[in-house]
């Protein structure tokens, strides 16, 4: 099987779908794979890292499988093959006219963030290894952009406290970003919609808040689900009280296929210490914050409020490796004997495969 290797065109991305650690292993099983020239160079690895073992560099477009990053342009569609298999993240259930034209040239597509939670599955959960990245990197921007030590310092001109940070989610992102603020010293809470988080978010020595009349919000495979009207209002005034208190908020809340629940609004920014900082990881989906702006930094009232994008491409080397791996499990899930051999009945292909054979499978 021949396993093509793309440069990612999108803007500011540096990540690649393959490193050369994994593409060894894919040699080595037998398969032949084709990088296009410097995919791999902005994530730190060069030419001929792939050609030292054993991968050519040519045409990926005309592989058997295309593994990407992101969701292919217009263009890239246009360079696919007839029977082409396409795995990446293509962000499916928002990019309905992607999917027809990949239908079209009737490509089997695989898009990565739809895989089930399930045992299984978590050697190729793509969005839990990126979001990882994206927390880690989130209190980094934070304690950057915070006109304040993260830790407390005792110095000859006295002791400094230390930060508070507030992480509103505690899933994958939002864990990680406690674990960073920990690390750096700060004061951390966090805050989740799901009361069987808890556990993990003491574990890391934050503070669980939790309301007085705590909302269940645990959707299908672990998610949040999205609240009721009630439950929202209840909610916003609890969180408000919250973050008025806080020099750091980092908001990673996600609801799967919908918009990003406001969590921070106006007034509670208003509410916020001048020197206070928002870093907003939700701004892709619309932001949790009710006043961010996907790509942007801005200033409202004294406090700074960071719509931060694509977090994991800031971090490319390290990135791409959990991202290869987690790739190299799902072509083990589906290659066999050397070739793509799918089974619709497997819980993970069906979930994942988009179009087939000139069909769209996920209206």
């Amino acid at each position: 099987m021949k396993v093509g290797i793309p440069k990612e065109t999108v803007a500011g991305e540096r990540r690649v779908a393959l490193v050369p650690e994994v593409v060894g292993r894919l040699v080595k099983a037998g398969h032949e794979v084709v990088v296009e020239g410097d995919a791999g160079v902005e994530a730190g690895f060069p030419n001929d890292a792939y050609t030292a073992v054993g991968a050519s560099l040519g045409d990926a477009w005309a592989a058997d499988v295309v593994c990407k990053v992101q969701k292919p342009g217009p263009a890239e569609v246009g360079k696919m093959r007839e029977a082409t298999a396409l795995v990446g993240m293509l962000q499916a259930a928002t990019n309905a006219d992607l999917v027809r034209q990949l239908a079209q040239r009737r490509v089997t597509a695989f898009s990565l963030e739809l895989l089930p939670r399930i045992t299984r599955a978590q050697p190729m959960d793509v969005l839990s290894s990126q979001a990882t990245v994206a927390g880690y990197k989130a209190a980094l921007l934070a304690a950057d952009t915070a006109p304040r030590f993260f830790p407390m310092l005792v110095t000859a001109a006295g002791t400094l406290p230390p930060a508070r940070v507030l992480v509103l989610g505690a899933g994958v992102a939002g864990l990680q970003a406690i674990a960073t603020a920990r690390r750096l010293g700060a004061i951390v809470s966090g805050f989740d919609v799901r009361p069987a988080v808890k556990e993990q978010v003491e574990s890391l020595g934050a503070k669980f808040l939790a309301m007085a009349d705590q909302v269940e919000a645990e959707g299908a495979g672990g998610y949040a689900k999205e609240l009721s009207a009630d439950q929202h209002r209840r909610e916003l005034e609890f969180l408000a009280r919250s973050v008025k208190d806080a020099d750091v908020v980092i908001t990673t809340a996600a609801i799967p296929g919908k918009r990003a629940p406001i969590l921070v609004t106006r007034s509670g920014v208003e509410g916020m210490r001048p020197g206070s900082v928002v870093v907003d990881l939700a701004a892709e989906t619309g932001g949790n914050c009710e006043l961010t702006q996907a790509g942007t930094t801005l200033e409202h009232h004294g406090v700074t409020i960071l719509g931060p994008v694509n977090l994991p491409a800031t971090l490319p080397l390290h990135a791409s490796q959990m991202y290869a791996r987690n790739v190299a499990s799902f072509l083990n899930h589906l290659v066999k004997e050397g070739k793509l051999q799918l089974d619709f009945t497997d819980e993970i292909t069906q979930a994942t495969c988009v179009t087939h054979d000139g069909k769209v499978l996920k209206p």
